[in-house]
């Protein structure tokens, strides 16, 4: 009986945030905020007719009530000093939302964006200077998903909210550094993504001075969370970190902001105070497929 409560606690989480995740998937029905204005959607340069529907498709955009762009290997080279062959692919649209929404990045297609993901993309960001914005991303093809990046700043230059170039080529920087270290053996993504966090987060408590400070603070955070790099790759993240540290980056807000971002789903299963064990997942999900087996059978 205990089992089974807790397993209904836990479908009705699940049903509301599915439920919750429908209806800020149609917020755009509610109309346009005319104090924000209307979204903006950026296509890769490289879509065809076909694909460039799918992907309004998959985007849920309405011609009538937003901006159209198209973003190019010639847009690479203007906001990040990047290759202007780059072949372009992914597609994000930006709706830009009230102080304190902070930014929430949806991958449409996570199955075509194989390098980055949601949280990639949040950290990058913040770092570029993006603030309260709902970002989604999406491709029709399999692609890094790296030219989504550029694509939201020709987004927010064509809307006069010109971000700062220096911002923007350290955290095209990042993303590419953090997909780098993401590829090597025994390095998952969500673990290269908690080290960005928490090294943004000790230079914002310890607000280093120098480079060594900055070297002493990734040596002491790879420590920590008990990660491995080669010399090379402790060197590039040394570099990265220390050209944040030049720009003056407001690491408090992008601290706070990070923590919202990565909160909301822990904060709901705390409320719960469920004692959920290993594997108790597998066994909602069988417990729902036998469930539908004996409705429907």
């Amino acid at each position: 009986m205990k089992q089974i409560k807790r397993w209904l606690v836990v479908s009705t989480l699940i049903i509301g945030l599915l439920l919750g995740a429908s209806n800020g998937v149609h917020a755009a029905d509610e109309g346009i905020n005319e104090l924000l204005g209307e979204p903006a959607v950026v296509y890769g340069e490289q879509l065809s007719d076909s694909q460039k529907e799918e992907v309004k498709r998959l985007l849920e955009v309405d011609s009538d009530n937003v901006n159209e762009f198209t973003v190019t290997g010639q847009d690479i080279q203007h906001y990040i000093d990047g290759n202007p062959n780059s072949n372009m692919y992914s597609s994000v649209k930006i709706t830009h939302k009230d102080d304190g929404h902070g930014i929430v990045v949806n991958i449409v297609t996570p199955d075509n964006i194989t390098q980055v993901t949601n949280e990639m993309y949040s950290n990058a960001l913040l770092t570029a200077g993006v603030e309260n914005a709902l970002v989604e991303v999406a491709s029709p093809v399999q692609v890094t998903g790296h030219s989504a990046l550029t694509g939201i700043y020709k987004a927010y230059d064509a809307s006069g909210a010109e971000l700062d170039q220096g911002r923007m080529e350290v955290a095209n920087d990042e993303l590419s550094l953090t997909t780098k270290i993401a590829e090597k053996d025994g390095i998952s993504k969500e673990e290269v993504t908690e080290l960005m966090t928490e090294i943004k987060k000790d230079i914002a408590d310890k607000n280093p001075a120098t480079r060594e400070d900055v070297e002493e603070i990734v040596k002491e955070q790879l420590n920590k969370l008990n990660i491995e790099l080669s010399e090379e790759d402790r060197q590039l993240l040394i570099d990265l970190f220390e050209k944040m540290r030049d720009l003056n980056i407001d690491f408090d807000k992008v601290r706070d902001q990070l923590e919202d971002l990565t909160s909301t789903i822990k904060d709901k299963l705390g409320d719960l105070n469920l004692d959920i064990d290993e594997g108790f997942w597998e066994k909602v999900v069988n417990w729902f497929k036998n469930l539908f087996n004996s409705i429907f059978k």
